[in-house]
Order: structure tokens, then sequence, then C-alpha cells
């Protein structure tokens, strides 16, 4: 016992001589480590009393008092209740005694002679530590049994010293079992289903070796039918004071009749079962004053883009090695469930404060930015979180939600972080979902226009091309920012039937100009390609049949992608992709050039023709001479790869005697013109019949 010093044990002597009341003080004075409190009793009566009504930490008690015998004394008391471990005190070495004391309830046993400061300090911590843990192994166990039984579960307990191992007839009958009954761990092991052995032998050496607080393992055990039934066995291993397991003990739990609770690849408890038990955690709050406890929704980061690039195998793998990284840096108690796609969510209970969710979410947090090794792949990988507490009036799928809302939270500010959700969070999600409905019905109904704005060559200030930009314009709410909406279609896949029709529209439009108002054919128009489309696998298919289809030539087309676009998309299939699109015979544009954090490597690797450089750089220019020289950086970098450069967000004179200084090819920006609706365009193309600019 580590933390005897900081203690007062309170001990009963229970001796008829006063002499050695002052002797038994004397030892334990000398008895380093200990603090105590020494009451003495002389009188049988006196003593038995005291043993059943008072709590003390350890007794000692004379053989012989007076005509009464100590073993009677003992025999008495524990008959009558009491718990306090008593340690029998004699004259002389009697075997037959010895015994006796031992059946009657004695903890320890000394001779009176022989009684040494160290040899009584042996004897206390002995007493005293056994006494304690048979209290807490007893509590555990009657708190176990109650849930035990309320659960319908079969009980085992394994004795490894013995590896006899008993089961309780509950655990028999899950099996099948009547007349066969389970004697030794041999026994149970060679029934489980061989496929799953090595994961029982596992997780039961993660937890012998410390590495998990409890044991948990699912997997399949024959029937007596001669089938095999799935079941969920859970366990807690007991240490001696070497650390070293010597007895185990837990449950076992039929999934047979309901395996849906569970997630087949991770062995997790899915989304059904969590919201149950966060359904009874509501319920014990209600009864429970200050009850805490929290739901941290866990979302990973980039998890798609793995499964695409290294393949579905690799991304199952990955998934169960997320799964065991989560388990392992949870509480005892705490719970772990699998949600859909690479989505965890994980239930605590019975927090000290607010503090203790947030210490946990940063744990996991750091624990998964470690590599993870799978199938000869190194992988990184990050993941964002929402924290939920349950201090309103919540049922379990509110308080998911509000996880869940935060963890979006969390993505739209950068990923790789948590958030803890507020009350303003569920209207800003509610807003977002209206959003997103009227999304739907834009696309639908064809609530879209598209505005074009002209980008002008800074050598001979003509009109060398357009950018088609896509507005939405609500019934009733108006204009609505493509800031406000594009996030949300990238999010919700709906990014990809609106692309498409702004590439066509756009290209439908730039064939009418050349058409009907005789637009200069070396016109170019841009079309930015988002994120999402990268990944279709029929992407340059739709492009080439939306070129064939809007009769526009390929070299009036201009394709921009950011490079963040392309830096978080696999590397090889990108290539591939970009170079089919370049077969078709159009431009490839990288915008936004600059903002990402690897833009020299997406020059080296892609086949670019153009670099827009970020308005971001374009607005300081005249501010310092730093944001000069990097724009500066950036032209000279594209003239040394024979690249178009174009600048975004040209507001200024200044910037555009710079930029032309700096022999940019061409600018766009509010200083020639905003963006414009097609009939702007048509009239602008008909008055300036050379597509100069005026002033």
């Amino acid at each position: 016992m580590s933390n005897w010093e900081i203690i007062n044990f309170n001990i009963l002597l229970i001796d008829d001589n006063q002499n050695y009341y002052f002797l038994v003080k004397d030892l334990l004075v000398n008895v380093e480590e200990i603090k105590f409190n020494l009451h003495w009793v002389k009188e049988a009566e006196t003593a038995l009393g005291e043993l059943c009504t008072h709590n003390y930490d350890v007794c000692l008690c004379d053989d012989k008092l007076g005509k009464v015998n100590g073993i009677s004394l003992i025999h008495n008391a524990v008959s009558r209740g009491c718990k306090i471990p008593i340690i029998m005190l004699t004259e002389e070495e009697e075997q037959d005694s010895y015994i006796e004391a031992i059946k009657a309830g004695a903890a320890d046993y000394l001779i009176k002679g022989e009684i040494t400061p160290s040899l009584l300090k042996r004897s206390l911590y002995h007493t005293i530590e056994r006494n304690q843990a048979m209290k807490a192994l007893q509590e555990s166990e009657e708190r176990y049994a109650l849930a035990v039984d309320g659960a319908n579960d079969g009980l085992w307990d394994w004795n490894l010293k013995t590896n006899e191992i008993y089961c309780s007839e509950r655990w028999h009958h899950i099996l099948g079992l009547t007349d066969e009954l389970i004697s030794n761990y041999d026994d149970w092991v060679n029934r489980i289903h061989p496929e799953d052995q090595a994961r029982f032998y596992t997780e039961l050496e993660s937890h012998f070796q410390g590495t998990t607080t409890h044991f948990q393992c699912q997997y399949r055990i024959a029937h007596q039918d001669g089938t095999f039934r799935w079941v969920l066995t859970r366990g807690l291993a007991v240490r001696n004071q070497l650390n070293q397991v010597y007895r185990m003990a837990g449950s076992l739990t039929d999934l047979s009749s309901n395996k849906t609770n569970f997630d087949q690849l991770t062995n997790l408890v899915n989304r059904t079962f969590l919201l149950e038990q966060i359904d009874v955690i509501l319920e014990r709050s209600k009864h429970q004053e200050n009850y805490l406890s929290a739901v941290i929704f866990c979302g990973c980061d980039r998890f798609k883009i793995i499964n695409n690039s290294l393949g579905h195998v690799v991304g199952d793998k990955l998934l169960i090695a997320i799964a065991r990284k989560l388990e392992s840096c949870l509480r005892n108690g705490d719970l772990v469930a699998k949600l859909s796609g690479d989505q965890f969510a994980i239930l605590l209970e019975n927090l000290a404060d607010k503090a203790d969710a947030l210490k946990i979410a940063h744990r996991i947090e750091q624990e998964l930015t470690k590599p993870f090794m799978v199938i000869n792949h190194t992988i990184y990988i990050s993941a964002s979180f929402g924290i939920a507490y349950n201090l309103d009036n919540l049922n379990s799928e509110e308080l998911l939600q509000n996880a869940h809302t935060a963890m979006h939270r969390a993505k739209t500010l950068g990923k790789a972080r948590y958030v803890i959700f507020d009350r303003t969070m569920s209207e800003q999600a509610k807003a977002r979902l209206s959003l997103e409905t009227d999304l739907r019905i834009a696309i639908e109904q064809n609530q879209f226009q598209l505005h074009y704005q002209p980008i002008i060559s800074l050598n001979n200030h003509k009109i060398a091309g357009f950018e088609a930009l896509v507005r939405w314009y609500h019934p009733t709410k108006g204009l609505i920012s493509p800031g406000k909406f594009i996030p949300i279609a990238e999010e919700t896949e709906l990014i990809i039937p609106l692309s498409n029709w702004i590439l066509e529209e756009a290209c439908r439009q730039m064939y009418f100009w050349q058409q009907d108002c005789a637009l200069d054919n070396s016109l170019t128009m841009s079309v930015n390609l988002s994120r999402k489309q990268l990944s279709q696998k029929k992407l340059v298919d739709t492009i080439d049949s939306i070129i064939q289809t809007t009769k526009i030539s390929p070299h009036n087309l201009k394709l921009e992608v950011t490079e963040t676009a392309l830096m978080n998309s696999d590397e090889a299939s990108a290539t591939k992709l970009l170079y089919q699109l370049k077969e078709l015979g159009l431009f490839l544009s990288l915008d936004d050039f600059g903002t990402g954090y690897s833009s020299l490597s997406c020059l080296h690797q892609f086949p670019i023709d153009i670099l827009k450089i970020d308005r971001s750089f374009v607005n300081l220019i005249g501010t310092e001479k730093k944001y000069l020289d990097i724009v500066r950086a950036i032209i000279n970098i594209g003239h040394s790869l024979n690249l178009e450069i174009i600048a975004e967000g040209v507001e200024t004179a200044a910037q555009l005697t710079e930029l032309k200084k700096l022999q940019c090819y061409a600018a766009q920006g509010y200083f020639f013109y905003k963006p414009l609706e097609a009939t702007s365009v048509q009239e602008l193309i008909i008055n300036n019949s050379d597509s100069s600019i005026a002033n």
C-alpha cells in the first residue's frame, strides 16, 4: 500500500494484559510508514460489541481472554457480520490453534514472543491490503452481477494459476451445453471459430500487457447443435503486486439473435446500439444531479482520397486500425461506435467536468496524427471532432446530431481540430439545411445564371477571353453569394450537376457569340473545374460530350483547376486525368496559384498552360515591396516555363502599371469590368467590334 504514510489506521487491540497494550504500542511506533490510532479493550464482551459496531481497519486479538477463548470470540464476531480483519495473538505456536483460528475467520496468526516491528508491519500490510482487496472485489462483483443479470449474460471466472475456469449456467445455456461443462480455459478456446482465434488471442494479450483497460472481443463460438454463434466476451484482469495477472472474470453475451447492433468490419457497436446507450445515460442524468456525459463525433479527414487511391482493402484495414486506436484512448466504461463511412462516435459518461472530454478528444487527436502501417503503406490521417454535452433536455438523436454539427464546424474551420457545440450552431445548421434544400430545387428549376468577366490582354488592351461565373437568383431571397452555396454543393455532390450545367451553358454561349456576334475565334472561355469533378471517372467523356454538343472548338476552352484541389487528389490519378483532358485539345489553367502548399510541385507534375495569380497577392501590390516581389517571382517562374500569366482581382491603375512592367500576359478585375450578364457582353462585342477597350 503505497500511501500508508498519509493515512491514520484505526487498530483495535483485544488483550486482558495492560502490559501487552504498552508493548504493542511501542512496536507500532517503531513500524515505519504507519500512522495509527490504537484502541485497547480487555473484556471479551466489550470487544464483541466493538467488533460488531465499529469500523476498525484491523484487530489484534489475544487467543485467551480470561475464561473466554479468543477463537470463540472471532467466530461469534464473524457470525454477527463483522468485516474487520483479525490477527490472532498467542503465547506459543500450536498448529491446531492456528488452523482453528483461520477457520473461524482470522486473517493471520502471530506468536507474541516473536513479534518484531518488521514482522508486525508485514502482517498488517498483508491483512489490511487483503481485506481491502476483498471488499473492492466483492463490491465490484455485486455491481457486475446486477448488471449481468439484467442483461441476461453468462458469467465466467478464470484462475490463471490452475487454468480452471468457472462458467455460469447461463453461459452454458448460450452454447446449448447441458451435460458437457466447460471447466478449463482450453475447452473454451477450442470452441472458438478458427478464423476468430487469432483476434481473441490478440485482444487477450493486449489486456494482459495493459494496452487495453478491459478485455472485449466479438467472435464465433461452436454451439452444441454444430453451428457457430456470434458472441461478445468482456472481461477484466485481476493483478498482484507485481502487476501479474492471476485471475480474470467477465461475461458472455449472445449476439446471434441481434447481430445488427455491431459493425461487421470493426467489431464496434453501431449507431443503433450507441443511441440505446445514450438513452440509458440521459435517463440516469435525470436522477443524478450534476451527472455529466458527452458525445464526441469523429470524422476522418481526406479518408475518401486514401480509399480511392490505395483501394478499399487498404481503406477497410485503416478503419479497423483507427477503431483500435480509438479504443486505446478511452477510459474504462467509455463506448466507441462505428457510424457510416469514416465516422465514429464516442460516448463518455460520468465526467468530472467538461475538461475531461477535451482531454480525451485531444489525446485521440494526437494519436491519430501518428502514422498507420497498413499493408506495406505508411498512411497519415487526421480527424475532426465535435463535442456535445448533455446539458439540455435532449434525446439521444439530438445529442448525437449536436456532436455531428460541431464536427462539421471543425471541418469548415480547417479540419484536424475539435469544436464544442453551442446553440448557435444548431440554428446555423438548420439554415444550412434549408439552403441545401433550396439548392436542390434550384438545380431542378434552373434558377442559375452565368455572368462573364472579361480577361484583358495587357499587350494590346483587347479582350482575350472570358471567365464564366455562376450566380443564383433565389425566387424569394434574391441573389445568393457563391461563397454560401458552392461549399454546400461541394459537400452534397450537387456540385457535379451544377458544374456540368455551367460548362455546357458557357460553351453554348461562347459558340453563339462566335456565330451571331462575329466574336473573334481566338478568344477563350474559362470555366472552373470543382474538386469533386476531378474524382469523377467519366469526367473526360462528359466534357468531350459537352464540346461535341455545343460545337465549341476545344481551343476556345480553358478549364481552371485550383492547386489545392489537385493536391487533395491522388497524384497519379490527377496527372492521368489532366493529360486525358489535354488530348481533347483544350487548355488547362492553374487557378489561385501561390495559395496552396505545393505550388511548384504542381507545375512539374501536371500539364499546365496558364498560371493565374491569386487576387490576394495582386491586391497587396503597392502596400509593401515584398508583395510585389512575390508577384514578380510568380511571373518569372511562369515565363521560364513558357506559361501564360493572368492576374486576378486588378482594381487600381497602380496595380495594372506594375503588372505591365513585369510583363504579365493578361489580367481581369473590377478595374476593367465586373462580371457581366450575357446580354451586356453581347452589347460590348457589338459596340467594340475589334474587341478593344475604351479608356
